[in-house]
């Protein structure tokens, strides 16, 4: 990547508990796990981790506890070389976990969104300069609901190209939703905002992912549809996180969208060959292997 493009990710940090065990326990019911394990998440924390080892000057606006995960959490962001000056660390709150429980390929998920409720338009305000500085914005729906509407507000009249990853699917206002440059639902989400807006979704620039059968750009009515790559999945987790932070280095980059969207789909198809959402994010030099072998 010969520009380091400065993209600001606003989102969600949190922490993920994994349990593994034989048995889903039902209501009332103990049992005994196989394995318990830690690992950083949250869709915001993820999509910076992913843009910024693709070449990315990546800035999180975010918020975590003042508790040992959100301790961890930051130290781990910084080396991956994002920048968490902005990330806000609040007094007496817990940081956002997700709890996961996995049993023969099930699996059951609570969150807790703590300090990710903090991410408010007042924050937003705070670090307006950040949100000047930057060449793009992505954002996702893990944060409150008004705080989209405010960066929808600001995308239109900064001029500043916003990327909204709508997951997990939110019912939104059409005029929120026209405000952002790029949205990137996956196959359901689509469905449900196509059932939601009724007149379709022709005159933004819907770019909707299909996993293993790649993904399909909607510009004016018209479809582009770019082919996933054949690859072994080991670990499909983070996939989309991978997408969305990929498009939003190379689009911040000055890439055609064609291409941005290409690459990304190479970075989510070669991220589910490797297990773990963050751990197996490819780098720069491993997507452009990736694509010259493919």
């Amino acid at each position: 990547m010969e520009k380091r493009p400065k993209v600001t990710i606003v989102g969600s940090i949190n922490m993920d508990l994994t349990v593994q065990t034989s048995i889903m326990p039902k209501q009332g019911e103990t049992v005994l796990g196989d394995h318990f394990a830690t690992y950083p998440g949250g869709k915001g924390a993820n999509q910076a981790v992913a843009a910024a080892r693709l070449g990315a000057d990546v800035c999180l606006l975010g918020a975590v506890g003042d508790d040992d995960f959100g301790t961890n959490l930051l130290n781990h962001l910084k080396e991956e070389g994002i920048s968490t000056s902005s990330v806000s660390m609040e007094e007496n709150m817990s940081t956002g976990t997700a709890t996961i429980i996995l049993s023969n390929q099930d699996n059951r998920i609570i969150v807790a969104p703590g300090a990710n409720r903090m991410v408010t338009p007042d924050y937003i305000k705070e670090h307006l300069h950040v949100i000047k500085e930057s060449d793009i914005i992505l954002t996702q729906l893990e944060i409150p609901l008004d705080t989209i509407t405010y960066l929808a507000s600001l995308s239109k009249e900064l001029k500043i190209p916003m990327i909204l990853n709508p997951a997990p699917y939110q019912p939104l206002p059409a005029s929120v939703i026209e405000a952002f440059r790029y949205i990137t639902p996956n196959e359901t989400e689509a469905e449900l905002f196509k059932k939601e807006l009724q007149e379709g979704m022709e005159g933004e620039q819907w770019i909707t992912t299909k996993g293993k059968e790649g993904v399909i750009i909607y510009q004016q009515g018209e479809e582009l549809k770019i082919p996933g790559y054949p690859v072994n999945v080991e670990d499909p987790t983070g996939a989309g996180d991978t997408f969305n932070g990929a498009l939003a280095a190379y689009l911040g980059r000055g890439d055609t969208l064609d291409d941005s969207v290409r690459i990304a789909n190479a970075a989510a198809a070669l991220s589910a060959t490797r297990k773990g959402a963050q751990s197996g994010m490819p780098t720069q030099a491993a997507v452009e292997r990736f694509m010259k072998e493919n």
